[in-house]
């Protein structure tokens, strides 16, 4: 027998650590390989670690929450067969689990107790007392599991839990008109519910107002009755932190512009039929859009940078990042590296392949890594106009808004005359500390003159 080591993985180029959101097997546990042990954050992917060898989990090195940087052990699996290297941990009184623990990072002797064991995963909450991992809750809402549905389903993990494979299975199945329609339940009286105690080190990571679960009447009375407190998730968190750094690092300046785009609507609605069929893939605004960015880079390349400390960065490589929303209301930035290399077609293929792998959870850390400059779409939700915050350690944002039609004045050589176009607007968010208002403008009047003199014969 052998005791092998489970490192953190390395998940793309610049990415160095990880946040453990859950352990699927603890100590003593048997585990097959390939097999998923735990699950993990990267910024806001979640991914997967499964085992690289079959045996025993013998220990457990991190905890839930804890930072792990790459390459680290992880955990420790004994392989053979001949016997078990440890018995089953005993159970862990209640009291225990508040007991601190040490950081295997200092400690040079193995820790005694299984930190797994003892401190619950802080997953999501069903109305049951069922826990679902991140990964499975952002597969249900893709795929359209109400949460009557996912209390349904029988779980083959630790404790009855649902795993990935369960809930893949229940999708397909559902197609498939296997499984029967659930119908709500109505809602049973409120009992309390008790509450696992909290380890040291999260409550010290927490500020009482923002404890999970605090719904006690002190606290609700302090908003009035006709509230609901509702603690954000670790998107959302990443998302507020990332935002207020961005504001706090860049002084932000936003210029505006209009397009009349006419000719590119016009254009996508003729041969959008034709794209799709001819290039097995649809044609959207999106690449169009991208398309027009790259050019006027290449014009303007010091928009493709990025600032350290006195020094200004100019970035080679054009990887545009395009803001996709999630199911969940959430947004994440997949990125199309190299986007000065692609035709359209190759702009068409890799938008509609992120933005699907960004809805369906599938995107890997690396999708969202290395970004030079991003685009986003306001219009996709109505919007006229917006101002965008800009994605660290970029200089600058692009956002489009909703494409209408306005009578607006064309004029020609034959004088003056009014005509029902397509118009948009454009507004540019960018670091005033290196693009002052004369290139921010020029840049965003730039792209507006690219859509604008899109060329309506255009072959595919």
């Amino acid at each position: 027998m052998a005791v092998v080591d489970l490192v953190m993985p390395k998940m793309g180029e610049s990415i160095m650590e990880a946040t453990i959101l859950k352990w699927l097997k603890n100590p003593g546990d048997t585990v097959k390989q390939d097999e998923t042990v735990l699950e993990i954050a990267t910024d806001k992917v979640d991914s997967e670690v499964p085992s690289t060898s079959e045996g025993v989990i013998e220990e457990l090195l991190y905890k839930v929450n804890d930072v792990v940087p790459v390459g680290a052990v992880i955990a420790k699996i004994r392989t053979g067969t001949a016997e078990p290297a440890a018995a089953k941990p005993a159970p862990v009184a209640p009291e225990e689990t508040a007991a601190p623990v040490q950081s295997q990072a200092s400690a040079p002797s193995p820790v005694a107790a299984p930190v797994a064991a003892a401190v619950p995963a802080p997953v999501p909450l069903a109305n049951g007392n069922k826990f679902y991992s991140p990964l499975v809750l952002n597969i249900a809402a893709s795929e359209g599991v109400s949460m009557t549905e996912l209390e349904t389903i029988p779980g083959t993990g630790n404790e009855g839990r649902v795993t990935k494979k369960d809930i893949l299975q229940f999708v397909q199945d559902k197609r498939a008109g296997i499984v029967p329609q659930v119908k709500a339940a109505p809602a049973a009286p409120a009992a309390p519910v008790h509450q696992p105690a909290m380890h040291p080190v999260q409550q010290a990571n927490m500020q009482p107002s923002a404890v999970e679960g605090d719904t006690t009447p002190a606290r609700a009375a302090a908003y009035g009755p006709n509230v609901e407190i509702i603690e954000m998730d670790r998107m959302r968190k990443l998302i507020a932190d990332h935002m207020v750094k961005s504001k706090h690092t860049s002084p932000h300046v936003t210029s505006f512009t209009e397009a009349d785009v006419t000719n590119l609507v016009l254009w996508r609605d003729r041969i959008k039929n034709q794209f799709a069929k001819q290039e097995g893939t649809k044609i959207t605004f999106t690449p169009l859009f991208i398309e027009a960015i790259v050019r006027c880079i290449k014009k303007y390349p010091l928009i493709n940078s990025s600032l350290e400390g006195n020094n200004i960065i100019l970035k080679k490589d054009i990887n545009i990042g395009m803001a996709a929303a999630l199911p969940n209301g959430n947004l994440i930035v997949p990125v199309i590296k190299n986007a000065d290399q692609l035709n359209l077609v190759g702009l068409a293929k890799q938008v509609n392949t992120l933005a699907d792998n960004a809805r369906n959870g599938k995107l890997k850390p690396e999708d969202t890594q290395s970004g030079t400059f991003t685009l986003t779409n306001v219009g996709t939700f109505g919007s006229l106009m917006g101002t965008p915050i800009i994605n660290q350690p970029q200089v600058a944002i692009l956002a489009v808004g909703a494409i209408k039609k306005r009578p607006v004045v064309i004029e020609t050589a034959q004088g003056d005359s009014i005509a029902i176009r397509h118009m948009m607007y454009l507004s540019m968010s960018y670091d005033h500390r290196i693009v002052d208002g004369s290139l921010g403008a020029t840049f965003l009047s730039a792209v507006a003159r690219e859509l604008e003199n899109f060329d309506p014969e255009r072959e595919i």
